[in-house]
This record gives structure tokens, C-alpha cells and sequence, in this order.
């Protein structure tokens, strides 16, 4: 087993597939705390909808202008490299971005609460994507097509380069945020209210949070697929807080929780044949139940 995947590793995709997703296991688990705790754990599978939703759309687009230039080669080529480059980025992360904000201002509308909103927008989102995946698909296996982008694929064995300095950067903003603004966000996370007595703008942190959370969406569409994100980001919190109880202990737990499950479920996807998303999980509800246990006995002693 050992030669097995050693062999694996001898080769640069799955050394950038690794990479790529320790990145976003340790970026889920960062923002996962604070969505707990703020009872706001459903908003990432708003957003994973909603990004579904978004590169259904990038796919309609890149069938329109493929088609467009079908007459000139050059052109076509050109536009080919293009989308493969931003690899349905550029409208994919704007969109998410876009419905963070409005989750977040229509949750605060009297009219219109924050679950209704999250359902609203995600099924919405989900209903209007599948039905541009099903009229302008360029593959004949749609129903393939889409059970891969739902529930992760093989796309990230075939990262690029380019793709995993994109994910590295991405990933190093959402962190350098966590950081520079960890206070904030703390006090945000436990006392709302008294944060807004105390001068800070609560609103501006909760925008901030919502913002993060959709760049993790989209980093992690790849990786485990729009329906399995949420649990990248719940389950290593809900872990953690079994055993853990101060915040920052909680969140330096979580955040290695979530990265030894990703790495064990990358290994045991190449080494079983199993698919990516659905193995990370499985390690992270392992692990869960693992903390539950331990917790059990903590609470005896």
C-alpha cells in the first residue's frame, strides 16, 4: 500500500491536488466556527446552490461564444483558452459573491427571514442551474455532468499549474482576513449586540464573513462537490466543540481536524477508488463521532 501510494504521489497532479485541498480544508474550518456559533451553518449551502446555479451559467456562456466563433478557428481557439484558463472563475466567484450579500441583507429584512432566505435562494439557485445544464449541455451525459459537479469529481486530480497558485492565493487572502480581523470577528460571533454598543460596525464584519464564506464555496466546488460543503465546514467545528470550549482553542482544533480529514480521505480516495468529496466526508463524520465519545468520557471523569 505503501508503493502504491508512493507511486501516486510521483506524479504532479495528485501532489497539486493535495496541496489545493489541505488549502481549503484549513479555510472551511477557519470561517465554520464562527457559522456555528452564529447559527448561520445553512448559509454555505445556500451558497454552494448558488454556485452551482453560477457555473451552470458559465457553461451556457461558454457554449454561446464557442458556438459564436465556431466560423473563425483562430478566434474560437482563443476564446477556448480563455475559459479554460478562468476555469468559469470570473463569473462564478462575482455571483456567489453577490448572493453572500444579498443572503445576508434579506436576512436582516423583518419580511423575509434568514432561513426563508437561504431556502429561497438556494432552491431557486439549484432549480434554475439544472435547467440550464439540461438545455444547452455540450456533453450527452448530463445527468453525469451534474451528479459530478453536485457531489465532487475528478476535476481536481486534473488541476493546472496556474489553478493551484490561484487556490494558494485565494486561500491566503481568506486567511490573512481571519486574522487581521480575528478580534472582530470574535466578538461579532458571541455578542452582536453589545459589539454595535461598543462602536464597532457589526454589519461591516457580518458582510466580511459572508464574503469569506463565498470564496470558500467556490474554492471548495471542485473538491467535494456543491452539495458536500457545508459539511466541510460544520463538521470539523462541530467536533472541535465536543471536546473544546474556549474559542481560539476550538478553532486551532477544527482547523486540524479538518485538515488531517482531508488529507486521510485524499490518500483513501486514491488508494480505494472511492470519489473525493464523498471520502473526505465520511472521515470528517468518523472523526465526529470519534469526539463525541471522547467527550462522553470527558464529562464521566
Amino acid at each position: 500500500m505503501l508503493d502504491k501510494l508512493a507511486y501516486y504521489f510521483s506524479f504532479p497532479l495528485v501532489r497539486h491536488a493535495m496541496i489545493v485541498g489541505l488549502l481549503i480544508a484549513l479555510c472551511s474550518s477557519l470561517l465554520g466556527v464562527s457559522l456555528v456559533l452564529k447559527r448561520f451553518s445553512f448559509i454555505g449551502d445556500g451558497l454552494s446552490h448558488v454556485a452551482f446555479g453560477a457555473m451552470s451559467a458559465a457553461t451556457v456562456v461558454s457554449v454561446t461564444l464557442k458556438s459564436a466563433a465556431s466560423g473563425n478557428n483562430a478566434v474560437a481557439k482563443w476564446i477556448t483558452e480563455v475559459i479554460d484558463k478562468t476555469n468559469s472563475m470570473v463569473i462564478i466567484l462575482p455571483v456567489t459573491l453577490i448572493a453572500a450579500i444579498l443572503l445576508l441583507r434579506t436576512g436582516q429584512n423583518t419580511k423575509i427571514k434568514g432561513d426563508a432566505a437561504i431556502a429561497m435562494i438556494s432552491v431557486g439557485s439549484l432549480a434554475i442551474g439544472y435547467m440550464l445544464v439540461n438545455m444547452f449541455s455540450a456533453s450527452a451525459n448530463v445527468a453525469g455532468d451534474v451528479c459530478s459537479t453536485l457531489f465532487g469529481s475528478t476535476s481536481i486530480l486534473t488541476l493546472t499549474v496556474g489553478e493551484v497558485w490561484l487556490c494558494a492565493v485565494l486561500a491566503l487572502i481568506v486567511i490573512a482576513v481571519f486574522v487581521l480581523f480575528y478580534n472582530k470577528i470574535f466578538a461579532v460571533t458571541f455578542d452582536e449586540n453589545f459589539t454595535r454598543a461598543a462602536g464597532v460596525r457589526a454589519g461591516a464584519y457580518n458582510l466580511l464573513i459572508a464574503i469569506v464564506t463565498a470564496l470558500i464555496i467556490v474554492l471548495a466546488m471542485n473538491l467535494v462537490g456543491s452539495l458536500l460543503i457545508s459539511a466541510l465546514i460544520i463538521f470539523p467545528a462541530l467536533s472541535a466543540m465536543r471536546v473544546f470550549k474556549s474559542f481560539r482553542a476550538v478553532i486551532i482544533c477544527s482547523a486540524a481536524v479538518s485538515v488531517v480529514c482531508a488529507g486521510a480521505g485524499l490518500i483513501a480516495s486514491l488508494l480505494f477508488s472511492t470519489p473525493v468529496g464523498s471520502t473526505i466526508v465520511t472521515a470528517d463524520m468518523i472523526v465526529f463521532f470519534m469526539f463525541c465519545i471522547v467527550s462522553k468520557f470527558l464529562r464521566r471523569a
